[in-house]
């Protein structure tokens, strides 16, 4: 759906403040929305089922892939631990500066799907492909190949920082959410063939990135999109409700006075409306024509 344009180009500041403050309260409420092990697990088994019966197990070939070629493997997490962070607030910063009149749209989206990813993870906490059993047939590439990057065997936080990340906050994927809002302002807003090609690029290289690392199942990409899809829905009213609670922390405009139209003026015989003169021009006048 198209993005309605702002008028005015928001402040760097306040933007920069408002982005810290929702991104640590998703950062906090990812934490506090941790489920029990047995429940996360479960519902990763669930989704397993589901995904087996619909035939959509391209899961476990990936991961395969990965695992067994480690110039494929070591670039996905890289790219797993690193594109998430970086690429998303690039995009921003590129719609502030060169399509302001998109932004506030686009950054409320984002905004908006972000939160709505916060109540998946609330709702369904979910264990990932990785930390499955191994009678399940998923390898860990995080893990395997952790020498090579700053990540341990806890997903992509650092080494002994484990404990700050919610490794069940796998349903849905935001990695692909994310991915997806980028990949929608490149091909929107991009005004080259190389940047239209990069917005359909880069969505489609996160899906395969987080199922050949075994970090997301399939259907956790299709909730992604799924959460985005109704973010891109909502953002216009969260917009309208924005500026209404904003309008009632403005001061109220000073009362207009309205002009006098006809102070000090005379109206002339047949005239509606006074004319522009005052009335001792026109008692100069008069005096002038009885001299006549």
């Amino acid at each position: 759906m198209p993005l309605p344009a702002q008028h005015h180009r928001p402040r760097w500041w306040t933007e920069l403040m408002l982005i810290a403050v929702v991104y640590a309260a998703y950062s906090a409420g990812r934490l506090l929305a941790r489920g029990d092990v047995t429940t996360a697990v479960d519902h990763g088994l669930a989704i397993l089922r589901a995904e087996k019966a619909l035939l959509l197990n391209a899961e476990h070939p990936l991961n395969r892939l990965f695992t067994d070629t480690p110039a494929i493997g070591i670039p996905a997490d890289f790219a797993y631990a690193t594109l998430h962070y970086l690429v998303t607030p690039a995009i921003l910063v590129w719609l502030f500066r060169r399509r302001p009149a998109r932004y506030r749209a686009a950054r409320t989206w984002l905004m908006v799907s972000t939160l709505l990813g916060l109540v998946g993870f609330t709702l369904m906490p979910t264990c990932p492909p990785r930390l499955l059993g191994a009678a399940h047939g998923f390898v860990d590439t995080m893990a395997q190949y952790s020498a090579y990057g700053w990540w341990g065997g806890e997903a992509s936080a650092p080494r002994g920082l484990g404990g700050m990340t919610n490794q069940y906050a796998a349903m849905p994927s935001l990695h692909v959410g994310w991915a997806l809002w980028c990949g929608v302002m490149l091909w929107r807003y991009g005004r080259t063939p190389l940047m239209k090609a990069l917005g359909v690029a880069y969505p489609l290289l996160t899906v395969l990135v987080v199922l050949g690392t075994a970090n997301h199942y399939f259907l956790d990409a299709v909730a992604g999109a799924a959460v985005m899809g109704v973010g891109a829905l909502l953002a216009p009213y969260a917009m309208r409700l924005a500026d209404r609670v904003a309008a009632g922390f403005a001061q109220p405009a000073a009362p207009a006075v309205p002009p006098v139209v006809g102070g000090e003026c005379e109206t002339s015989a047949g005239e509606r409306i006074p004319g522009q003169r005052t009335s001792s021009e026109g008692a100069d006048d008069s005096t002038q024509a009885a001299a006549r």
